[in-house]
């Protein structure tokens, strides 16, 4: 396959993982276009891989491990486009949004971990290949950010309230 054709059909997938795992689409196509740029100096040998698109997408991880230390201190804000139209499911919009919003949150390795597992659908062999650690590191990991995440999702306990006056009886 030559680089171009693998750039028609892999570029859009490898474009939706990277805004999957940054959260911001225009870094990215940053992302996305600093390991094309690689991956074209070096097809002959990337093409001769069992997996050309892992070996992408993990050009793509390394890429957004290096902006994360780079940027640590940078938090980005979430993009408001004015123009666009309301959402018809409100409710499924700001599920999404405080997901994003929660794995934003989360150390660089844990969301990698679990966007590569859950969105990426790789195993956690795959994963540790990718970031280069074990396959029990990657299930640590994986713990730490679905345990974080269940704690940030949880339903806030509520106030008792009289079932006569709907009164909340806090002091």
């Amino acid at each position: 396959m030559t680089f171009e054709e693998w750039t028609r059909q892999g570029v859009p997938k490898l474009l939706r993982f990277a805004t999957v795992l940054c959260g911001d689409g225009h870094l990215a196509e940053d992302m996305v276009q600093e390991a094309v740029i690689k991956a074209q100096r070096n097809w002959d040998r990337i093409q001769q891989a069992d997996r050309p698109d892992s070996y992408l997408r993990k050009m793509v991880v390394n890429e957004y491990l290096s902006w994360r230390r780079k940027w640590s201190r940078f938090v980005p804000r979430p993009q408001v486009d004015p123009y666009s139209a309301a959402p018809d499911h409100a409710v499924q919009y700001a599920d999404r949004d405080q997901l994003i919003a929660e794995l934003a949150k989360l150390p660089r390795r844990q969301r990698a971990v679990l966007v590569l597992r859950f969105y990426g659908g790789l195993s956690d062999p795959e994963i540790a290949e990718t970031l280069g650690c074990s396959a029990g590191t990657v299930r640590g990991y994986a713990s730490r950010a679905l345990a974080t995440l269940r704690i940030e999702f949880a339903p806030s306990p509520t106030l008792p309230t009289s079932r006569r006056t709907g009164v909340n009886h806090a002091h």
